[in-house]
């Protein structure tokens, strides 16, 4: 097949600068070339990065894009443009899996010769679905967003499939911390976007109750993640404001830049006994790939009680989930944490579970599922002419 992803328009690929689809679709391009499929990807132009290259098999095509703005409109607008702009150079073929909210409603009409538009939902839909009647394929990260998306249209029922977002578990099961020392402090971490979605708030809330409590062993927190506007954090300001809640907690709480190298990045985790994602996005949330990630490196999830989070953790066996809507929130979440730091053999316990039941996400797994899928889209007739 020929296959061809769209990336957004305020990121590029390779994802220097973060992106969690954009780290996704690369690595699933590159695992779509490796299964002999032609494969282009197009994504933003960035400095130092050529307009036109092949990276692992995959042709790379970067078209000028636009930074990411606080305003929803405006980024909706941007979303509309860069469509425009990519629709025009798309080469023949068979596929196009669109990491993009309007270029998958009219490109159909705009590029014919284009292929079957494949939809990727990676976040809540918003009313866009019910603009997506012609599109081909839904892939949605978790059955909370097929559940939107059906709910939003019910005629996209049969079109829309569930394949969650893929990690490299290998690497991350490789980079757990096997440390016997028991005098090291216990780490939890968050990693993500610093937005005021994620919840950030709580869990410094929680961290601040956590620390008064008296008998607990040692631990650390630590919050790894993007920071500015263009990156999708909360700006500067915000940032200033947690660094305030951070020296108000009295306890060890470290507020860190973003890290983009995977192995870098997986050290991270590997360094987590406890990763926690309180994330507050009810209408954007579709699975977030960093408690996948942490699992796989032995990290035990702690996260709010958000639909999309179902398919992933099971309270109790390989993780826990907390209530972020109850009016005491902070000290559920603290709850929480003191169970896992006060009870070694569960927190293991779950360590061992959460890293097994993650290894169904791995990149190879899901990129199979993927092409299996796409050939069905593709007639026999179609891929001998695009062959031709």
């Amino acid at each position: 097949m020929k296959i061809t992803v769209v990336s957004s328009f305020f990121l590029p690929v390779p994802p220097v600068a973060g992106g969690a689809m954009e780290k996704i679709w690369f690595r699933l391009a590159q695992e779509f070339a490796a299964a002999g499929h032609e494969v282009t990807h197009v994504s933003r132009t960035w400095p130092g990065f050529p307009h036109a290259e092949t990276i692992d098999g995959v042709g790379m095509i970067r078209l000028p894009g636009y930074d990411h703005t606080r305003k929803l409109w405006s980024n909706l607008l941007l979303d509309f443009l860069w469509g425009l702009r990519v629709a025009r150079r798309l080469p023949p073929g068979d596929i196009v899996a669109c990491n993009t909210v309007t270029l998958p409603v009219h490109l159909a009409t705009l590029n014919r010769t284009a292929g079957r538009v494949v939809a990727v939902l990676g976040r809540m839909p918003k009313g866009h679905a019910r603009f997506y009647g012609n599109v081909d394929r839904l892939v949605a990260t978790s059955e909370a967003v097929r559940s939107k998306v059906i709910q939003e249209n019910p005629r996209l029922a049969a079109r829309t499939l569930v394949f969650p977002n893929p990690i490299d578990w290998k690497l991350h099961q490789a980079a757990k911390n096997t440390s016997s020392n028991v005098d090291r402090p216990i780490t939890i971490s968050f990693v993500g976007r610093m937005n005021p979605e994620k919840g950030l708030e709580i869990l410094l809330h929680a961290a601040a109750e956590l620390a008064r409590r008296p008998g607990l062993p040692a631990w650390n927190l630590r919050l790894v993640g993007p920071q500015s506007v263009a990156e999708g954090g909360g700006g500067e300001a915000y940032v200033a404001s947690l660094r305030n809640l951070a020296t108000q907690a009295g306890a060890q709480v470290s507020v860190e830049p973003p890290i983009y190298d995977p192995e870098k990045l997986a050290c991270i985790y590997g360094a987590t006994d406890i990763f926690c994602y309180p994330s507050l996005a009810e209408k954007g949330e579709g699975l977030s790939v960093a408690p996948l990630e942490a699992m796989a490196a032995g990290a035990v999830p702690v996260v709010s009680s958000l639909d999309c989070y179902d398919d992933v953790v099971r309270s109790g066996h390989n993780g826990i989930i907390f209530d972020h809507r109850a009016p005491d929130r902070a000290t559920r979440l603290a709850d929480a944490f003191e169970t896992l730091l006060t009870n070694t053999d569960a927190r293991r316990r779950m360590s061992i579970a959460a890293q097994a039941d993650s290894r169904r996400f791995d990149y190879s797994e899901v990129a199979d599922g993927l092409l299996a899928d796409f050939a069905t889209l593709v007639s026999p007739l179609d891929q001998n002419a695009s062959a031709s």
